[in-house]
């Protein structure tokens, strides 16, 4: 499977500086090691996913103070970033975009996000805190306790400051996941107006049922000017309903998602849907691609949460390369497998993908 990105870069081995740009809601990921008594002083549920209440400030600080914390730069979108930057081994090969408070937080997150080559340029909101999300490890369970703080508060202003759109106009790929749209929806659309104008490639993502609404909004208009569209299953399945395709088969929501409207008709929208362990379904030029899912020993499974942030990282690693849509998924297939196999969005410090 081939694609047409019209990049200078394709098929040059030399990695342009800031070929990737993200924009995302950033959260500092804190992981702690505990037990049972922290979880239940918080109210806690030993796996769980819950949105901080004014009772978290307390514990969140009781992970940076009174434990030993490890933190990660994270949020589905730099997690994706991150990863694309890892495998591409450039520095500052990739840019990411997001709102943060005025804290020690956004501080660390901004170190984090370098420990790996990203460029990140963050909108500082004063009197705000940084966006957090707490992993709290209780033997094999794992409690998330999320907080989006400034990064709800990320503007189109911001981005189109001189020295930031700067950044804008540098790159080739953009990376936004569905997650950023509630945020600033302006910002989205200036960037993918900017895409469409240059005949750039624009990837997003569904990132969550919920945001299916943002994408099929006529008002907003964002689905013509989408390149390459990831999602899974279950987003696939709500985005489909709410576009009225009246399908059961992902295969045929594929097809149908590809087959929208598009300003940029140069070349075809791609469509890729994860499955967790099935197969990945990939609609390109009116066809469907199915390919299979390495297994994995279930032994050496640690943690799935970055599992489908990290796919997209590989995937993009080698789209900003210009390399064939088969070498995209393989490079995702190998990301996820590495980071699976760590808890967060983490990797070792050099790839072995070729």
């Amino acid at each position: 499977m081939s694609y047409s990105t019209d990049a200078s870069q394709a098929g040059n081995p030399t990695i342009p500086e800031g070929v990737l740009l993200g924009l995302g809601n950033p959260l500092l990921d804190i992981t702690v090691y505990t037990n049972a008594s922290f979880l239940q002083r918080y109210d806690l549920e030993p796996n769980n996913a819950i949105i901080a209440t004014e009772k978290h400030q307390e514990m969140f600080h009781d992970m940076v103070e009174n434990m030993e914390p490890a933190y990660l730069a994270g949020g589905a979108t730099q997690n994706s970033i991150r990863v694309a930057q890892w495998l591409l081994q450039r520095q500052h090969a990739t840019t990411f975009f997001g709102g943060v408070g005025d804290d020690k937080f956004r501080h660390i997150l901004e170190d984090k996000a370098a420990e790996v080559g990203v460029k990140v340029i963050y909108q500082v909101h004063a009197g705000e805190r940084t966006g957090v999300c707490g992993a709290i490890i209780t033997g094999e369970d794992r409690s998330l306790v999320s907080e989006l703080g400034a990064a709800e508060l990320f503007t189109e202003d911001f981005l189109h400051q001189a020295d930031n759109w700067s950044y804008v106009e540098k790159a080739q790929f953009y990376y936004i996941g569905g997650f950023v749209l509630p945020v600033s929806p302006q910002a989205v659309m200036s960037v993918a107006r900017h895409c469409n104008r240059h005949r750039k490639t624009l990837v997003m993502n569904l990132h969550a049922t919920f945001l299916a609404t943002h994408f099929v909004d006529r008002s907003l208009g964002l689905m013509q000017y989408i390149d390459i569209l990831f999602g899974n299953g279950d987003e696939a399945a709500e985005y489909s309903k709410q576009a009225g395709f009246q399908t059961d088969d992902i295969k045929e929501m594929a097809l149908k998602t590809a087959a929208l409207p598009k300003v940029n008709n140069e070349r075809p929208r791609i469509v890729v849907f994860t499955r967790g362990k099935q197969s990945t379904i990939i609609a390109m030029d009116g066809k469907i691609h199915e390919i299979p899912v390495e297994p994995i020993d279930p032994s050496l499974i640690v943690d799935t949460n970055g599992c489908g942030d990290s796919f997209v990282g590989g995937f993009l690693s080698q789209l900003a390369q210009g390399r064939s849509v088969d070498d995209c998924v393989r490079c995702g297939s190998y990301a996820a497998k590495v980071v699976i196999q760590n808890y967060g969005c983490s990797f070792p410090p050099k790839p072995e993908f070729s």
